[in-house]
């Protein structure tokens, strides 16, 4: 006698990176275990998605959650930001785990595993962000790798944070030689000193001068840079956050001479532009992040560089800080605006609502950049990241006909204000399978803060 099934989506049309047909998808203990036409086996529990499209659970490679930054920490916890993910459609994160002064790799993983434990409610894996690049903690490079953290980021600008380019240079050899991959947040410190000195002396001090004072070629040249010292070891390189054409270009370069070099953008990047900073009463605080958000004449060359393949995932770099009581601690100077934005619960409506609906992304490109890619690249494909017998279920199932639109209200980010206030989507996400467990359904999360698993991550994929 044939066991009966935990759950069973019957008739949605599912969507990988490579496919789409009309199936049923079996699961049983959190795996995907059978898939077929008109299964007629039992399940506890059977979900109709006739006429909805079933595609892989988002991954979501950039967050920062319950992070300590400018004197705060970001509003959303691992218990409040994996909700507001899951309720978005994601059903994974990978965070940056951000190396305290004279802490150990070791101990920066601790304390992480910490602040998720009990918390997330979606599977986690950790980035180890590296602010004190000593030889012993490069030392300590390999035996984290070992463990299951398999990417590291690096910072080229911010002060107590940064590296020198023979650091860098350092920190990709032996993660390269240990089977890892390094991030890296690309801008020049210096440039970017230099206009925010100036703008504090000419009292220029609104949040439009945080966009002018870290220019495109300020990210530019140290991508170019970054790439430059990863070729010159021979090592692959993961650029976070690319946000602007000239970046994408000196990106294109590298790949098209046959360089390991890949990167993500960001919504943001894609859907807001530098006006947005331009809000009246402090409101352009709201868009204050870095790199900051670029002219229009940006947001083309990054859909096509997504629809191309030059870009290979989208991630959201979700800091979230609260209006009140933080980014107004910048109110006499921008400089001191906490750096960061919510986006973590809006990244896959929105590609899905606007990107494919406008013709930006094909539907299998939507699941390419937003699950298969990032899986791949970070050590968690194919357990995670497609949808094939022997996958982890994890699934969120699209209704292309719902409109939703966007506003603070109907989000569970915990932050006071969303960017995207406003938007008018067509398609959104209306039920989200995390291991196997209907976890948010009908804009509520019905699942369970502290069900979320650590993931041992493997090697990198070089896309």
């Amino acid at each position: 006698m044939m066991e009966e099934f935990d759950l069973i989506v019957k008739g949605g049309t599912i969507v990988t990176a490579s496919d789409i047909y009309i199936a049923d998808i079996a699961i049983l203990n959190g795996k995907i275990c059978l898939m077929g036409k008109d299964l007629t086996c039992s399940a506890k529990k059977i979900v109709d998605a006739d006429g909805k499209y079933v595609l892989p659970g988002g991954i979501d490679v950039h967050t920062h959650l319950d992070m300590p930054f400018g004197g705060t920490v970001s509003s959303d916890d691992f218990a409040t930001g994996t909700i507001a993910a899951a309720c978005g459609g994601t059903t994974t994160v990978v965070d940056f785990a951000i190396q305290p002064k004279d802490a150990t790799l070791a101990e920066t993983t601790e304390i992480w595993q910490k602040k998720a434990a009990g918390k997330a409610a979606v599977d986690y894996g950790f980035h180890i962000a590296i602010t004190d690049m000593k030889d012993e903690i490069m030392a300590e490079i390999p035996a984290i790798i070992e463990a299951g953290y398999s990417s590291f980021k690096l910072f080229m600008t911010y002060e107590g944070y940064r590296v020198t380019d023979d650091t860098l240079m350092k920190a990709l050899k032996i993660t390269k030689d240990h089977g890892g991959l390094v991030c890296v947040h690309a801008e020049n410190y210096y440039v970017i000193d230099y206009l925010v000195k100036k703008f504090k002396a000419e009292n220029k001090i609104e949040p439009i001068y945080h966009a002018l004072s870290r220019p495109n070629l300020a990210e530019s040249e140290a991508v170019n840079r970054a790439i430059a010292m990863a070729e010159l070891v021979d090592a692959p390189l993961y650029i976070v956050h690319l946000s602007c054409k000239e970046s994408l270009a000196e990106l294109k370069r590298a790949r098209d001479a046959g360089f390991p070099i890949m990167a993500e953008t960001c919504p943001q990047y894609l859907f807001l532009d530098e006006d947005n900073y331009r809000e009246a009463d402090f409101n352009g605080a709201k868009y204050v992040m870095s790199p900051p958000l670029r002219k229009k004449d940006s947001q083309e060359p990054l859909w096509l560089g997504l629809a191309k393949g030059d870009i290979q995932a989208v991630a959201t770099d979700h800091c979230p800080f609260f209006m009140e009581g933080q980014k107004e601690m910048g109110r006499e100077f921008f400089a001191k605006i906490p750096n960061g934005a919510p986006g973590i619960e809006t990244r896959m409506p929105l590609l899905f609502g606007r990107g494919v609906r406008d013709q930006k992304l094909t539907l299998t490109k939507l699941v390419e950049v937003t699950a298969t890619n990032p899986a791949k690249i970070f050590g968690m494909y194919p357990k995670k990241g497609t949808i094939a017998v022997d996958s982890d279920a994890d699934l969120v199932i699209f209704d292309p006909e719902k409109l939703q639109t966007i506003t603070k209200s109907i989000l569970h980010e915990h932050v006071d204000y969303t960017p995207y206030e406003g938007f008018e989507l067509k398609g959104y996400p209306i039920m989200t399978i995390a291991a196997g467990k209907i976890i948010a359904e009908a804009g509520s999360f019905v699942g369970k803060a502290g069900a979320g698993k650590f993931i041992k991550r493997s090697a990198p994929m070089i896309l």
